[in-house]
């Protein structure tokens, strides 16, 4: 039974569909030339790149930071001296 029905069914589809192509070359064969419209091409506009400055965020030293920075500069300035 259930293969009698597949088959039924298989067969229904493709009459279907047949049926289906031959309304639309018979739809195709009664319309009038179609006419080529001309294609026209847009003009390309370039767009420029916006070079975006990088932002360089600053970042406040903490405590030992500015500290070492002290000793730094106190140990290069007395040693400077010394010597000439």
């Amino acid at each position: 039974m259930l293969k009698a029905r597949r088959k039924h069914q298989k067969t229904r589809k493709l009459i279907d569909g047949a049926a289906k192509a031959a309304k639309r070359q018979a739809k195709l064969a009664l319309a009038p030339p179609a006419e080529k419209k001309e294609k026209v091409k847009k003009e390309r506009v370039k767009k420029e790149k916006i070079v975006k400055e990088a932002k360089v965020k600053k970042v406040k030293p903490t405590k030992e930071e500015l500290s070492r920075q002290e000793s730094k500069k106190s140990s290069t300035s007395a040693g400077g001296k010394g010597k000439s």
